[in-house]
């Protein structure tokens, strides 16, 4: 068996998506069952911004632009 060490060499010479994918998948696997409360209401909020962009109420932005937006803000 490969130790920590090893495997942590292996993975940081993978390309960066791979990365990103692995990192993904390994934060899946420690989150815990979240409060079925909480669970609804983050349902109903992505239902109600997904309505608002369908029947026009909202135009949204591309990730990109909002990084943007977001960077204006804080830089000093």
């Amino acid at each position: 068996m490969r130790s920590i060490e090893q495997l942590t060499e292996e993975i940081l010479s993978l390309p960066g998506e791979s990365r990103a994918l692995l990192a993904d998948k390994l934060v899946e696997s420690l989150e815990f069952d979240s409060d079925s409360t909480i669970q609804a209401v983050w349902v109903t909020e992505a239902k109600r911004r997904r309505d608002e962009v369908r029947d026009g109420s909202i135009q949204p932005i591309s990730g990109e632009d909002a990084l943007a937006q977001v960077r204006r803000l804080i830089e000093p």
